[in-house]
């Protein structure tokens, strides 16, 4: 029977709680916390490490299945009283099932990305929602990874894992402070580096060839990409509107090239 948490003082509580709240400390224990039965799940069956498991009771009755495949996989179990489970929650209504997961190794080196798949870079990007929208899209077209490059926000922060819905569990990811040197890198291999650009000068993405593979660099939702990295990469794409609009949220932009990028290797027209 897995030993029962009534405490909000519970030091593996308070950890836990800290992990969801506090980026510093995610990085500095190389943990994260997830919460949501069906996310936990996900968690699992991508083949992530679960250090912790904890569930209400109220949880053990409602999501029996969900739950019985995370605690194959859970190296410890704890059934929590549902105000402790509170502490832990980053949403309005919890479910009362939450995981702390040990972060993927290697995910943050350039060396390790493979040639020959189309990949997507983003500079500086704020928002979690956008972020976790962005994995989302880029998992399901068969985006081969995503370089996050300058400030980005926190890809294992308790709104990016939701609006992934999963895809930080899966898809390649690489951290990249400094993205002008990487496009030096990626030139020097073989890539085409594109920068997104909102100008009219620029190639329309709709007519651009993606024969060989491709780095499209998308920028910050207010600032766009920063002057550095358009200048570095070896070409500018652009969206064509016939609207008023005169841009698009990151997630949008990013969405409509990705699909671009991927569109003959998915069979589009």
């Amino acid at each position: 029977m897995p030993e029962l948490i009534t405490s909000r003082q519970n030091e593996i509580i308070k950890r836990a709680a800290r992990l969801s709240s506090a980026a510093d400390f995610r990085r500095e224990q190389g943990l994260f916390l997830v919460e949501g039965a069906r996310l936990c799940r996900d968690a699992a069956q991508s083949g992530v490490c679960i250090r912790t498991l904890f569930y209400t009771a109220q949880a053990s009755e409602k999501y029996t299945e969900y739950l019985g495949e995370i605690q194959r996989t859970a190296q410890e179990i704890y059934i929590v009283e549902p105000h402790v489970a509170a502490l832990l929650s980053d949403t309005k209504t919890p479910q009362g099932v939450f995981c702390v997961c040990q972060m993927r190794a290697g995910s943050d080196k350039l060396e390790n990305i493979e040639p020959g798949f189309h990949y997507l870079a983003l500079e500086n990007i704020q928002d979690p929602a956008n972020l976790g929208a962005v994995l989302r899209t880029a998992e399901a077209l068969g985006i081969g990874g995503v370089i996050l490059g300058g400030s980005c926000c926190d890809v294992y922060s308790p709104k990016v894992l939701r609006a992934s819905m999963g895809a930080v569990f899966r898809l390649p990811f690489y951290l990249q402070a400094d993205l002008v040197s990487a496009i030096g890198l990626f030139n020097k291999r073989g890539f085409v580096t594109l920068a997104a650009v909102p100008d009219s000068a620029a190639q329309k993405i709709t007519s651009v060839d993606f024969q060989k593979p491709t780095v499209l660099f998308v920028g910050n939702e207010g600032n766009g990409l920063t002057a550095a990295v358009i200048a570095a990469c070896s070409g500018s794409v652009t969206i064509p509107m016939l609207g008023r609009a005169e841009s698009l949220n990151a997630s949008a932009s990013a969405a409509i090239l990705m699909w671009e990028m991927m569109r003959e290797k998915s069979g589009g027209a």
